[in-house]
Formats: C-alpha cells, sequence, structure tokens
C-alpha cells in the first residue's frame, strides 16, 4: 500500500462460505470470508475500503468411530468478525475469530444389558370398607332454605 494511512475507520467481514468431510478420523473444514477495511489517508482527508478474501482449512481429529454410514455437518455457530484492526508499519494488520460446530451422525449399535430381577415390595390388602348406613337428613334442607 502506497499511501500515507492515517486511521482505521471500520472494518466488516462478510460472504462467509465452508464446508466439512471426514477423512479416516479426521474432520476437515474448508472455507474462506471477506474482509473490508475502509480507512483514512493522507491526513484524514481522503477514504478508501480494502478487499481481502482469507481462505482457512482446518483439520479436527476425531476418536475413531467404526461405522460406513456417516453424516457430517458443520454450522457456523460465530460468524467471522474482526476483534482487532491495526496499522502497523504503514499496513493493515488485522484479528479474525469465528466459531464451528460439527456434529457426526451416524447409526450406532448400542448393546444395553438388562436384568429380569424385580424390585422387592410388599402387597397390601385394604379392608372391605363397604358403606351399609346412610343418613340420608344429614344436610339439613331448613337450614339451606334460611340462608
Amino acid at each position: 500500500m502506497d499511501r500515507n494511512l492515517s486511521t482505521i475507520l471500520g472494518c466488516w467481514v462478510i460472504n462467509h462460505n465452508f464446508s466439512g468431510k471426514k477423512v479416516n478420523n479426521d474432520i476437515i473444514i474448508e472455507g474462506d470470508y471477506d474482509v473490508n477495511i475502509w480507512y483514512s489517508y493522507d491526513n484524514d482527508r481522503l477514504t478508501d475500503v480494502v478487499r481481502e478474501n482469507n481462505k482457512y482449512r482446518e483439520v479436527i481429529h476425531m476418536r475413531e468411530v467404526d461405522t460406513d454410514d456417516e453424516e457430517i455437518i458443520v454450522r457456523s455457530l460465530k460468524q467471522p468478525n474482526c476483534l482487532k484492526v491495526d496499522i502497523v508499519d504503514g499496513g493493515i494488520k488485522y484479528n479474525i475469530e469465528k466459531e464451528l460446530g460439527i456434529e457426526l451422525v451416524s447409526n450406532v449399535k448400542v448393546k444395553i444389558e438388562t436384568s429380569d430381577d424385580e424390585d422387592p415390595y410388599d402387597e397390601i390388602f385394604e379392608e372391605d370398607k363397604s358403606i351399609d348406613n346412610i343418613n340420608e337428613d344429614f344436610i339439613d334442607t331448613e337450614v339451606l332454605n334460611d340462608k
């Protein structure tokens, strides 16, 4: 950059694209995003935007899973964001953060041990409490009519 940079006015990260695939026991994520940095130069009299495309490749080692029908789902948990941008030695230096999540979906057979032993319990028998004597005059209708 041949310009005499004065001030960084803003940084924006856009167009994040990525995909993942499984190779042996590794998940390989490849992607890219564009960084746009707005800056002033010539003692803050003029402005311009520098655009840069950044590519990345990340390898995540997974433990061995013995399945053949795996599906890899990669999600962006936090979109790429500019943490810091500075003018260093006449150029622009910036830090970008991003957060990706990986899901490995597969059919796995699981063996679960069961036991036929039942918990001990006591059976409680209730006494027969049938109602033989019913007092039909239990409610005094005269008291109810007076209210």
